[in-house]
């Protein structure tokens, strides 16, 4: 049974971090790409970071770069998102996307709150 489960969100004061995990069963992790996506309400999931299989490649979008990080672990079966310098607008559920050529399984989510 595939699962994925994010854990690591919570409310954060503006300029901090937090560092989200997502662990992964039921498949066989390495041979997935992995990215992070995040929502808020009444707003299409964005695409936030993404890391291929092997973690040799990664990607962000532009509202991220330089502020967070994707990485695996694939003995862990586990990805993660490194978020620094956190701002207001990073508030959202973030999600984590496990794809292949034939599969795309989805997390639960985790809520991130940046407030003061």
């Amino acid at each position: 049974q595939v699962q994925l489960v994010e854990s690591g969100g919570g409310l954060v004061q503006p300029g901090g971090s937090l560092r989200l995990s997502c662990a992964a069963s039921g498949f066989t992790f390495s041979l997935y790409s992995m990215n992070w996506y995040r929502q808020t309400p009444g707003k299409e999931r964005e695409l936030v970071a993404s890391i291929t299989g092997d973690g040799a490649i990664t990607g962000y979008a532009d509202s991220v770069k330089g502020r967070f990080t994707i990485s695996r672990d694939n003995a862990k079966n586990t990805v993660y998102l490194q978020m620094n310098s956190l701002k207001p607008e990073d508030t959202a559920v973030y999600y984590c996307n496990a794809i292949s050529i034939s599969h795309s399984y989805w997390g639960q989510g985790t809520q991130v709150t940046v407030s003061s």
